[in-house]
């Protein structure tokens, strides 16, 4: 250890560290600076970024040695620099905050691009920020903040950020503040008095027995408090969505590397770390299968008491034989695509303490609090009401936050030990533990009629769920209903099989497995095309669903189904193209590529209500309570503005209450895109309650009839007389009174079960979408570059037009990754280094385009977009890419080297 000094914040600190010890290290557990998080300890991400000495830098690569003596600035530095209010101003005002975990770091290297650059362009905003990674965003709106920033620094002044609150305005967000400042608390984040910290024990094998423990040699460690493993479970050592499949700590055997089997309690992150690097586990290598093909072999080693078929759904209607034999065309190929990681910026973190009444409290980055609380009541063998769950801030989730991973780790900890507990992953432990999209093989064969009109299409699934089941039954569920496109269909048969192997968990992914099959759909769409002479767009224009028709399920649309228009609002770019077309180069190929999609909102065929309670408080605020949580989605500010306008108040008269099974009602888990549209309608009831409960109270005391009497401006007031009682008073009166002014209302859009030939109703409404992209192509090298994107989304009604733009966005951006870089390679992909999302650089420009088609059950006709937003993009680029250059890409990611290989007749 040695003492050193620098100068933070403007203040000179000292600490004793090893000068090798990381300055973030430092920063965070020692001086409790939270602005720069930890993404990645590879300063491959920049959510870690400072200044030293006025230039950006990872903190996570910065020996703190290397600061003894300069001038580090951290965002807490700023925020008293006319600089800061600009750029807070500016992140907000341009809706560049979503999650947040890399905002921070952002305005730190903003900051510096503005000192250097006052005035940059574009591309220099895009250069100068090129360290940082964003999940969610997509980036347009970064940039789009840092250009108005510098705009704001040549003006010299800032406009108000005051905008309108109700639905079809843009406030900004009630937690950007915070974000943009480094103060929100995410996982990581939090430090406890006497807190210890966890290290978990995971298994080196894919599949192996164990026979022995030994923790002796761990618990003779300085700092460790205790080792516990399956035997120390006092309830059911079993979690699971659908299937409760999964050990929190191996019991007999384990069934994928990283499989969690002993949790080491200690008073110290370096404790714990060498604790666990000294239980000793006794393992017996069994035989492993990695593909679900082979797991199928009657040879193959069962992995589950059930055998290997984890699930497999079929949807049957019409008769495809006869579908075929009325076809004058038919395509058959097969397509692959990879695992995928989620990739959010924020690893897995939380901790776990008991709290003042003996309650059990974890706070977590989460997508579902309840799901949380009910499993961890499980596992420790405990009533439900004895725990409660808090979500952190969160840094993303994309699906992934859906599953247990730190959860069950604290509750066991804090309630062997009575300490309370943190644990957070470090980059390579969330790829190595967390779920991952499914990998997909996909048969599919399409008939048509020579003049485009289909006829029958018929499609094999074969999925790998992995080890253990997490959301793979309805995963598939969902992928067979999919998997004919937004079409007219009349004779379809869709057969899915999701199988257990020896290789990493897959779950829920942002589009619940609709990117695999739309990939292969519209690739046959495309083909269909070109085999006919037919324009691609005027091709599905011919068959895309409208009101009336049916889905391959059987379910007649009857409203909100804006297919057609989507299609309609991108060709007249797409003729633009066809007749303009960027002339090659010597070496560059250019394209054009076009893909329709769809999504059914909320669960498959399940219920899925969500509740909320509405409430005036003592000063004539109005609270609302949901357990709806935001992941970066922005639904918190969305069920803010539907209040808003119910009540017509502005946001500085409402409170929220969100996340925390204790003090708010259950409204589901965040996943399919179902909060603004259910948890939405729940929100729009409650409110209309509540108004009218202030109408009916208010006109008594105002001696009018109610109606003569409007709720508004934060007054109940009689339009004919003029007199009016502040919300504030009538809050008095109901004291007074015993009235209780709270309304709470529950929604569940009906949906219903399919039966054996998978035919029903599984969803209550659609997404519908099309996707336009313009690529070049390196004939030398096969490399791909998206220059354009147009998106077009049916979304009901944009109740936030700025977020939904921001959905769409980041969205597409994540679906440029799936369709040209990214792949999960299981004891191969460890962090950002080898794992590669797209950066500012690659990033197109996107042209959002929004289509209202009002779904009547949603609230002022809005439905969700965020699964929706990346569901297309990887088969518009890949059409796109045929355009270009004449290959079909059916194996995902278009690499250059596949791309390449393609080009020069190597596949």
């Amino acid at each position: 250890m040695t003492a050193l000094t620098f100068v933070l914040n403007g203040r000179p600190v000292s600490v004793q560290a090893p000068p090798a010890r990381s300055l973030l290290e430092v920063l965070r557990h020692d001086l409790r600076c939270t602005g720069p998080k930890n993404g990645c300890l590879e300063g491959e991400c920049g959510a870690c970024s400072v200044l030293l000495d006025g230039e950006p830098v990872t903190a996570c690569l910065v020996p703190v040695g290397k600061a003894a003596g300069r001038d580090v600035v951290t965002v807490e530095g700023l925020h008293d620099t006319p600089l800061f209010h600009l750029l807070a101003h500016a992140f907000a005002a341009k809706g560049a905050v979503q999650c947040g975990i890399c905002t921070p770091g952002l305005v730190v290297s903003t900051a510096a691009l503005l000192k250097r650059h006052p005035a940059p362009s574009r591309a220099q905003i895009r250069d100068f920020l090129g360290g940082h990674l964003c999940r969610c965003t997509g980036y347009v709106k970064i940039v789009d903040a840092v250009a108005y920033a510098a705009e704001l620094l040549g003006r010299g002044q800032l406009p108000s950020l005051e905008t309108p609150a109700g639905v079809g305005h843009a406030p900004p967000r009630p937690d950007a503040a915070a974000k943009i400042a480094g103060t929100a608390r995410y996982g990581d984040d939090w430090f406890l008095e006497g807190m210890h910290f966890l290290q978990v024990v995971r298994s080196p094998h894919p599949h192996a027995a164990i026979e022995g423990i030994d923790a002796a040699a761990a618990l003779a460690e300085p700092g460790v408090v205790a080792v516990l493993t399956a035997r120390d479970v006092p309830g059911v050592n079993r979690f699971g969505i659908l299937v409760a499949d999964q050990p929190v700590l191996a019991e007999e055997r384990v069934r994928f590397c990283g499989e969690a089997v002993a949790l080491v309690v200690a008073t110290s992150p370096e404790a714990a770390q060498r604790g666990a690097a000294k239980v000793q586990v006794a393992y017996r290598p069994l035989p492993a299968v990695f593909s679900p093909a082979a797991a199928l072999q009657p040879e193959a080693p069962r992995l589950h008491a059930g055998g290997n078929c984890l699930a497999a759904p079929v949807v049957q209607k019409g008769d495809v034989a006869a579908g075929f034999a009325a076809a004058e065309v038919v395509l058959e190929e097969t397509y692959t695509t990879p695992f995928i990681e989620h990739a959010y910026i924020e690893p897995e973190a939380g901790v776990a303490y008991f709290d003042a009444e003996g309650r059990l409290t974890l706070i977590v980055s989460t997508q579902t609090p309840y799901l949380d609380r009910d499993a961890c009541a499980k596992v420790l063998g405990l009533p439900p009401e004895r725990l409660r769950v808090i979500q952190a801030a969160t840094g993303g989730g994309f699906g992934g936050k859906l599953d247990l991973s730190v959860q069950p780790l604290l509750a066991l900890a804090a309630y062997a030990t009575g300490k309370a507990v943190k644990l957070a992953y470090r980059r390579e432990e969330s790829f190595l533990s967390t779920t991952k999209r499914h990998p997909y093989e996909v048969h599919y064969r399409l008939g048509a009629t020579r003049d485009g009109r289909l006829t029958a299409v018929q499609v094999r699934i074969l999925g790998d769920t992995g080890a253990y089941a997490s959301w793979g039954p309805t995963v598939i569920r969902r992928a067979v209903i999919h998997a004919p496109g937004p079409y007219v269909v009349p004779h379809y048969r869709g057969e899915g099989c999701v199988v257990y192997t020896n290789n990493p968990i897959c779950g829920a992914m942002r589009g619940f497995s609709t990117p695999q099959v739309a990939f292969a759909a519209e690739s046959q769409l495309d083909m269909l095309a070109r085999r006919l002479g037919l324009d691609p767009i005027e091709l599905r224009l011919r068959n895309c669903l409208r009101p009336g028709d049916a889905t391959a399920t059987g379910q007649v649309l009857r409203h909100s189904v804006g297919l057609e228009a989507t299609l309609l609002a991108v060709r007249d770019t797409w003729r633009e193209l066809q007749k303009q077309p960027l002339p090659p180069q010597e070496h560059l190929a250019y394209g054009v590529g076009v893909a329709c999609m769809w999504y059914g909102i909320g669960n498959t065929a399940l219920p899925h209500p969500s509740t909320v309670r509405v409430a005036l408080d003592d000063d004539g605020a109005v609270h609302l309570y949901t357990s709806a949580a935001d992941i970066g989605q922005g639904v918190h500010t969305v069920l803010l503005q539907i209040l808003a306008e119910v009540l017509q108040l502005p946001l500085s008269a409402l409170r929220l209450t969100a996340a925390d099974t204790l003090l708010t009602p259950d409204s589901g888990k965040t996943s399919a895109s179902r909060q603004t549209y259910v948890t939405g309608q729940a929100t729009y009831e409650a409110a209309v309650q509540l108004r009218e409960l202030l109408r009916r109270h208010g006109a008594e005391l105002l001696g009018s009839a109610a109606a003569e009497v409007e709720v508004a401006g934060g007054q109940v007031r009689c339009r004919r007389r003029g007199t009016a009682l502040s919300l504030a008073e009538l809050a008095a009166a109901f004291r007074q009174q015993g009235v209780v002014a709270a309304c709470t209302a529950t929604c569940d859009p009906p949906a219903t079960p399919l039966d054996a030939a998978g035919q029903g109703a599984p969803y209550p409404t659609y997404g519908f979408a099309t996707h336009l992209a313009q690529v070049q192509v390196d004939r030398r090298t096969g490399e791909v570059r998206v220059r354009r994107f147009i998106a077009a989304h049916d979304v009901g009604k944009a109740l936030n037009p700025q977020a939904v733009e921001g959905q769409i966005e980041g969205g597409v951006v994540m679906g440029l990754g799936f369709a040209l870089t990214e792949q999960h390679l299981p004891g191969q992909t460890r962090n950002f280094s080898t794992y590669l999302i797209p950066t500012f650089q690659e990033t197109p420009e996107i042209y959002p385009l929004l289509v209202e088609s009002a779904e009547p059950t949603g609230p002022f006709g809005a439905k969700g977009v965020g699964e929706l937003a990346m569901i297309g993009t990887a088969p518009a680029i890949t059409n796109a890419i045929y355009d270009a250059v004449g290959v079909r890409i059916r194996s995902l990611p278009a690499t250059p080297e596949k791309v390449f290989r393609a080009l020069h007749g190597l596949q």
